[in-house]
């Protein structure tokens, strides 16, 4: 069971934030229009990924993080944690391609998309709990596996019905 709980204005005497938004950017991969689509029907949710997705963001996932980090004057990726939200092994592979992360990086990703598969959306709280986990059981400084910053990244579509 999971419990998220969104603050705009943390309390640091009483509550102590395990994860802290710094700096949000959005970006619209070009060629992505009909990469993914989510239609509700009457056997739930599904879902459509184009094999293309992997490329598409291998391809760009690196200008997107020099757009995120920029102005924090971060661009050594390894130094980083990261909490992506795959869809499949094929997208952690491309996200850790470009950049050349260290293979440790989707660690915690890899992980829980073995363990439950993919189940859009929440996936990423498990990551967020499967990291915190690890880096308490390992005695690190932090909960980013000892990193004080770390990436976020969610993909998504705009084409759903």
């Amino acid at each position: 069971m999971f419990a998220l709980i969104i603050s705009s204005d943390v309390d640091e005497t009483i509550e102590k934030p395990l994860y802290q938004p710094i700096s949000t950017s959005q970006t619209l991969v070009p060629d992505s229009e009909n990469a993914m689509a989510m239609h509700l029907c009457e056997e739930g949710l599904t879902f459509h990924l184009s094999k293309d997705v992997p490329t598409l963001i291998s391809n760009n996932i690196e200008d997107i993080m020099v757009d995120a980090f920029m102005t924090l004057g971060i661009n050594d990726w390894n130094s980083l944690f990261y909490i992506t939200h795959p869809g499949s092994r094929a997208i952690l592979d491309g996200v850790e391609k470009k950049p050349r992360l260290d293979k440790d990086k989707m660690k915690e990703s890899q992980y829980v998309l073995s363990e439950y598969g993919n189940f859009t959306s929440v996936y990423v709280l498990f990551i967020l709990d499967e990291m915190r986990n690890r880096s308490i059981e390992e005695g690190r400084s932090t909960t980013g596996k000892g990193f004080d910053y770390g990436v976020f990244t969610w993909i998504w579509t705009r084409h759903y019905s």
